[in-house]
């Protein structure tokens, strides 16, 4: 498949479940709003995400990719059946096992991760029932993530990419049929996230089947590609904790705040992680492995010119994004959120929250490109010390700025610490002559904040305008004034850059050249 090809389906499918993810965050604003059972909920679903996210979507994808793919290239497909049944038959015994014993051990987990909860006679009992039916989850996408992988390493890029879309969905159907017959609306969404699995399961396991893989289970041996994958996975598992450790020091301080602390900083990451999720994996399908390939190669000028590339187009989609959130994020939470049990008084707190998120918004996308060049270095050991430090920089922030400003002070601090990574990792890369910023880069970057600037102020004049029809009763005019709002946005930068001599038909052209000789 064509990297094009393959970006344009990622890139699709990506929005289509980002869609598809604030249709259920809208339905669970208006079942859940901002309390007890929300903040139950919630505990409940990062549980399993955390654990997919530092081992099934992060160290294992990484490593096992590049083995099964060799596997295959040297020995075949026979052999690289063998070596994928071999690691789905470890991963469904070794995660069986966790799964069962992690359960159990849920009431002192719940006390670990949300030590707020202990006294509360509500939220405690409720956070471990509702994580006891989403942690099963775990396995099952994890074995997604193996099918995936296979996939991906045949070019078959789709069904993995849609997996998330069957996962919202599922949520949403579950939301709406089996809440009348559930204790809550949190049950039937956490039943609603362990049947997604089977059903992503199901899908992935057709598309393996179709494409003539043949993986099933056996006793596990520990051959010497096993061997390996668990040496690759190693570093990719510290690294990847180190990243979502954050998740949980935010939500063990949340759970120190009053009730919906948890809930605000959800509804605000959500929106958030539209454009940090969205232009990360444009970012990451096209830009960082062309950094990547070209540094492993050693031509360092045109390395230079694409690391400035990946930073100008990161600022390009990123500043723009972020000032949004930051000028207008009441609208949003507004008309996206507030209805039902999600009150006038969440939509103030969650605007607070979204904008302290949004200043940090460019600087973790950027991350992306600066991390790409240490690894293409073979240099996996700085980027996880400067992890550990900014993540450590950042509990104790968010716990000292909670106790002055509440649960705004936790996403402030993790927006501020986004940008001490970035300076971190720019000055570690100093005396590297691929990691320079360019003329160009330089103007671009200028024009490119003077655009966002301008966007800015026509966001906020055309906000004022039309708060009276986003602010009322009737859902279609709220509806209807936001999408102008985010039009007058969307033109006016348009015009900014192209006016200003950022983007260029030229570029563009260029760009896909390059690509295509790759």
């Amino acid at each position: 498949m064509k990297l094009v090809k393959a970006m344009a389906t990622v890139g699709g499918l990506t929005f289509a479940s980002r869609i598809a993810g604030f249709l259920r965050d809208i339905l669970t604003a208006a079942f859940l709003g901002a309390g007890p059972i929300s903040d139950a909920f919630f505990v409940a679903l990062k549980l399993p995400n955390l654990f997919r996210r530092v081992t099934a979507e992060g160290a294992f994808s990484v490593s096992f990719v590049p083995i099964y793919s060799k596997t295959i290239e040297e020995d075949g497909e026979g052999a690289g059946d063998r070596f994928a049944s071999n690691s789905f038959s470890i991963m469904v015994i070794f995660l069986s096992l966790f799964s069962v014993l992690f359960m159990m051990a849920m009431p002192w987990v719940i006390e670990l991760i949300a030590p707020g909860f202990k006294d509360d006679p509500e939220r405690f009992p409720l956070s471990i029932e509702l994580s006891r039916i989403t942690f099963p989850y775990l396995l099952l996408v994890s074995l997604v993530a193996l099918f995936g992988g296979v996939l991906n390493a045949h070019n078959r890029f789709a069904p993995f990419a849609a997996a998330p879309v069957i996962f919202n969905l599922s949520i949403v159907a579950a939301l709406l049929l089996a809440t009348p017959y559930l204790p809550t609306a949190g049950h039937a969404m956490a039943w609603g996230i362990s049947i997604s699995g089977v059903i992503q399961l199901a899908f992935m396991w057709f598309f393996v089947r179709k494409h003539n893989i043949h993986i099933r289970f056996k006793i596990p041996e520990f051959t010497q590609r096993i061997k390996r994958l668990f040496k690759l996975m190693g570093p990719g598992v510290l690294g990847a904790g180190v990243m979502h450790i954050n998740l949980f020091a935010d939500m063990i301080i949340a759970s120190l705040l009053p009730t919906g602390a948890i809930s605000y900083l959800y509804y605000a990451d959500r929106l958030n992680q539209l454009p940090l999720g969205v232009v990360g994996i444009a970012i990451g399908t096209a830009l960082l492995p062309m950094l990547s390939r070209s540094l492993a190669s050693g031509q360092h000028e045109e390395s230079n010119d694409l690391f400035n590339r990946s930073l100008e187009y990161c600022f390009l989609l990123a500043l723009p994004a972020a000032a949004a959130l930051v000028i207008i994020p009441h609208t949003l939470i507004s008309v996206l959120f507030e209805r039902g049990e999600f009150t006038a008084t969440d939509t103030n707190i969650v605007a607070l929250v979204l904008m302290s998120y949004a200043l940090g918004l460019p600087a973790y996308i950027a991350v992306k490109v600066f991390s790409t060049a240490f690894w293409a270095n073979e240099d996996t050991i700085s980027p996880v010390k400067i992890s550990i430090f900014t993540t450590l920089l950042n509990i104790a922030l968010a716990f000292t700025l909670s106790r002055f400003i509440g649960v705004v002070g936790i996403a402030l601090a993790t927006g501020m610490v986004g940008w001490v990574q970035v300076t971190l990792l720019k000055v570690r890369l100093k005396e590297t002559a691929h990691a320079k910023f360019d003329r160009r880069f330089k103007t671009n970057v200028f024009k490119i904040a003077l655009s966002t600037c301008f966007m800015g102020a026509v966001l906020f004049i055309v906000d004022q305008v039309l708060k009276p029809y986003s602010g009322s009763e009737d859902v279609f005019t709220k509806i209807i004034s936001l999408t102008a709002l985010v039009a007058s946005g969307l033109i006016s930068y348009a015009c900014a850059v192209i006016l200003s001599g950022v983007l260029k038909l030229s570029d563009f052209k260029k760009y896909f050249i390059r690509k295509k000789k790759i």
